[in-house]
C-alpha cells in the first residue's frame, strides 16, 4: 500500500503529509517553550526589587554560542538548496557543518555547566557571604579562587555594580563602606584576602561555615530556570543534530532512490532546526543581558 502526499502536497494544506507534521509538532512546542518564558517573566517581576541576580553568566561565551547556531541555520539552508539543484556534495558538505555547528554548541554549554557545578556560594558564621571557584576541599578548610565577598543578605551572587549604580543616583548605601570587597572599575569585585592563601585564592576554615552550595540549579531561582530552560534546549539541539546526522549518514541511501523524499525529510529537518536557533536568539538575551 502506497502513502499518500509524501512527496507531492495535499489539496487541502498545499504541503506534504511531513510538512503539515513537523507544523504542528513545531506548535506544540512554542507553547511549551512559552510556558517556561512566562514563568521566567512572572518570577522576575514579582521577586524582591533587588534581589534577582544579574550578570553572573558568561556574556562573550554566550554570543560565540549564538553566532555557532546562526551559522547552522546558514549551512542547512544551503544544505536543503543544494539538493534541490541535485548538488548531492555540497549538501555532505554543508550538512557536516551544521553538525559541527551542534557538537560545538553542545561542548561550550557543558563548559559553561561545568563552569556553575565548580562556584561555590558560601555563608560564613560571621554574617559574610563568599563565592568563588572551589580549587580545593579538605575536612578542615575549602580554597576559594577569585572570591567575591558581600553581606549574607544579599543573596546568591551579588555584585558591587548595584552600589556604583546607587552611587551614581546620589544614594550611596551604608554597606558600600562596610562590605568587605573593593571595586576595581570593571565591573568585578575581589574579596580581601585576610591572610588566607593570596594570589586570588581565599582558604576557609570549615568551622567557619555556616552554609555552602554550588550554583546549581538548586541554588536559587534564577538558577533553577536557568537550568531547566538552557538543559531542555541542549536536548532539543542533541535531538536535532542526531536527526541531520542519520540523514546525511545511513539515511542517505534515500537519496538514490527517492530524491524528492529524501530532499522533503532533509526540509523538515531544517525546519526543526530553525525553530531551535529561534528559542535561542529569545534565550540569549533574557538570561544573558537582560
Amino acid at each position: 500500500m502506497e502513502i499518500p502526499f509524501v512527496t507531492e502536497p495535499r489539496k487541502d494544506t498545499g504541503l506534504y503529509n511531513a510538512k503539515v507534521g513537523i507544523w504542528l509538532f513545531l506548535a506544540s512546542e512554542v507553547m511549551l517553550f512559552g510556558g517556561f518564558f512566562s514563568a521566567y517573566i512572572l518570577l522576575r517581576v514579582g521577586s524582591v526589587e533587588g534581589a534577582w541576580p544579574m550578570g553572573l553568566l558568561n556574556v562573550p561565551i554566550g554570543t560565540f554560542n549564538t553566532l555557532v547556531l546562526i551559522v547552522s541555520s546558514v549551512t542547512v539552508v544551503l544544505a536543503w538548496s543544494a539538493l534541490k539543484l541535485n548538488q548531492f556534495g555540497k549538501y555532505k558538505f554543508y550538512q557536516a557543518i551544521t553538525i559541527l555547528c551542534a557538537l560545538t554548541f553542545i561542548m561550550v554549554k557543558s563548559f559553561e555547566y561545568r563552569d556553575k557545578f565548580t562556584h561555590y556560594d558560601v555563608v560564613l558564621n560571621n554574617g559574610t557571604r563568599v563565592d568563588g571557584h572551589l580549587v580545593e576541599r579538605t575536612d578542615d578548610h575549602i580554597v576559594l579562587s577569585h572570591p567575591v565577598s558581600y553581606p549574607a543578605e544579599k543573596g546568591i551572587g551579588y555584585r558591587p555594580t548595584a552600589i556604583e549604580e546607587a552611587k551614581k543616583h546620589g544614594h550611596p548605601s551604608e554597606e558600600a563602606a562596610s562590605s568587605d570587597s573593593e571595586d576595581h572599575g570593571d565591573g568585578h569585585a575581589e574579596a580581601h584576602d585576610h591572610g588566607h592563601g593570596g594570589h586570588g585564592d581565599m582558604t576557609i576554615a570549615v568551622s567557619d561555615i555556616k552554609k555552602m552550595v554550588n550554583w546549581g540549579p538548586w541554588a536559587n531561582t534564577y538558577f533553577a530556570i536557568y537550568f531547566t530552560m538552557t538543559a531542555l534546549h541542549a536536548l532539543h539541539v542533541i535531538g536535532g543534530a542526531l536527526v541531520i546526522a542519520y540523514l546525511w549518514g545511513p539515511g542517505a541511501k534515500m537519496w538514490k532512490t527517492d530524491p524528492e523524499r529524501y530532499t522533503n525529510r532533509v526540509e523538515v529537518s531544517g525546519l526543526f532546526w530553525h525553530f531551535v536557533d529561534l528559542v535561542w536568539i529569545f534565550l540569549f538575551p533574557v538570561l544573558y543581558l537582560l
